[in-house]
């Protein structure tokens, strides 16, 4: 599992140093592979920081592998890292819990994926009660007081699937579509960025849903098998969130691999086994453990100098594999 991980992790790092990380930190001896910020000598004593995120499909897998990374890493540097699993079931209400739970805990610091609106309150209140936050991986439309976010820009990228979707079914035909929340703004970007470029640039696809999967495989694969029992002409599902390895497989036991194509985010082995049997078409990477390892050195480093990052937002662009690369 962390060979998959690391490998596309590594795809990451060019463009991650260039936008905020030093080049020499990011190959420093004592960094992980996939890591790219260097952590300042500890002059503050003991620190404290809470590290929370979801737990509800194999794509956290990388974020907590980021996260314990960061923890022994800091581990010598007189700091604890704890990771809180916020459940598997994603609500704004389970991020401000967590925050709010943080800051009435002692933490120093906080790094978290809000993903929803509304979080935004709890960063603020957290921040003018003198905990800072930083976010990775998705947050809300409101910017919050946070230090920094970490994290692709999700229309992009949605945008970026969109282009690859129209080349590949010739702009004609049926697209299945399948989110994850229809709350979670990350997931309505992914979805609206892709459906957007393919309305505008090939007007005959026919989208067929959007359905809402939950980040579940299992749901996914039982609305794929609907979607084909309705409209056996589908050409290609995109699965904007977590579980797409739950369409690939639908796709496999319907007996479709090379007929049907299924396109989704994250280099994870789950998904990357479909990848290689043909249900899979193409993924698109947001470097989980570098996000995760980079924004709670960050936050670190900033608990310690008391220097915000250069930049409010760092970008990560993501590496697209495909079936033929």
């Amino acid at each position: 599992m962390m060979n998959w991980t690391r490998r596309n992790v590594a795809s990451g790092l060019a463009v991650l140093a260039a936008l905020g990380a030093a080049a020499p930190a990011a190959f420093a001896q004592d960094l992980p592979e996939g890591a790219t910020v260097q952590a300042v000598e500890n002059t503050k004593g003991p620190l404290r920081i809470a590290f929370m995120a979801f737990q509800n499909n194999p794509f956290w897998i990388p974020v907590t592998e980021g996260a314990n990374a960061a923890k022994d890493y800091l581990g010598g540097r007189d700091v604890t890292v704890d990771y809180i699993d916020l459940g598997d079931a994603l609500t704004p209400e389970a991020v401000v819990a967590g925050i709010e739970s943080a800051v009435a805990q002692g933490y120093n610091g906080i790094v978290t994926v809000p993903i929803f609106d509304g979080t935004e309150r709890a960063i603020n209140e957290a921040v003018a009660a003198g905990v800072p936050v930083l976010n990775i991986i998705a947050e809300g439309n409101v910017e919050s007081d946070r230090i920094q976010f970490i994290g692709q820009n999700a229309k992009a990228a949605g945008r970026q699937i969109g282009e690859f979707i129209g080349e590949r079914m010739g702009c004609e035909g049926k697209l299945g579509v399948i989110t994850g929340y229809f709350g979670a703004v990350q997931h309505n970007d992914r979805m609206t960025g892709a459906t957007e470029y393919l309305a505008e640039a090939c007007p005959n696809i026919e989208i067929v849903g959007p359905f809402e999967n939950q980040d579940k495989a299992e749901l996914a694969y039982s609305q794929v098998q609907d979607m084909m029992t309705a409209n056996p002409d589908l050409k290609m599902v995109y699965v904007t969130a977590g579980g797409p390895f739950g369409a690939a497989r639908a796709v496999q036991d319907l007996g479709l691999t090379g007929k049907v194509g299924v396109v989704g985010f994250d280099h994870t082995p789950d998904n990357m086994a479909y990848l290689e049997s043909g249900e899979m078409v193409g993924l698109l990477d947001q470097a989980p453990f570098t996000q995760a390892f980079d924004g709670t050195v960050t936050l670190y480093n900033y608990l310690v100098t008391g220097e915000a990052p250069s930049e409010k937002v760092r970008p990560v662009e993501g590496n697209l594999l495909t079936s033929t690369n």
